[in-house]
């Protein structure tokens, strides 16, 4: 048995670039920069902050929504497998590149909070329900709504 399955959290390096093929199916392909951080060893010498460049590939779907949503700085959370294929240069020299093949993203930037306009207040009823007559009886402490935090920023991607 053998896996090839690769886990990588980081951001986009520039706009994804993507073309469609003769087929009709989308492909995008995109730089993407994970960072190991910066740390100090035992006997004082500092080791500076570190990022690795990946080549990433989407296909159809995930290609489409690479395209809507992903924009350079963008934090991505990506699940794929390796690839590597090889092509001679211009001087007939065998080069290499590995690929990473995205099976499936999550979008870790959060989205811009648009102004919401105002919810109108909800239509009289005639009789209020039991539910009504216990968020009355409620305090205005508990009433509030939920409110969403979003999450610290100061992770080293």
């Amino acid at each position: 048995m053998s896996v090839n399955k690769v886990i990588l959290i980081g951001r986009a390096g520039k706009d994804p670039d993507v073309r469609t093929l003769d087929g009709g199916a989308k492909v995008a392909s995109l730089s993407f920069a994970t960072t190991d951080k910066a740390y100090t060893l035992q006997n004082g010498t500092q080791v500076p902050e570190r990022a690795e460049w990946h080549n990433l590939i989407f296909w159809n779907k995930t290609a489409e929504i690479v395209e809507k949503y992903v924009h350079k700085g963008d934090k991505l959370y990506i699940e794929g497998k390796l690839r590597t294929r090889n092509y001679d240069d211009s001087k007939g020299v065998k080069r290499y590149i590995t690929e990473v093949f995205v099976d499936s993203i999550e979008m870790l930037t959060p989205k811009v909070q648009q102004q919401a306009a105002p919810v109108p207040p909800p239509l009289p009823t005639q009789q209020p329900t039991q539910r009504q007559q216990q968020q009355v009886q409620q305090p205005a402490y508990q009433q509030q709504p939920y409110q969403q935090v979003p999450p610290p920023d100061d992770l080293p991607f």
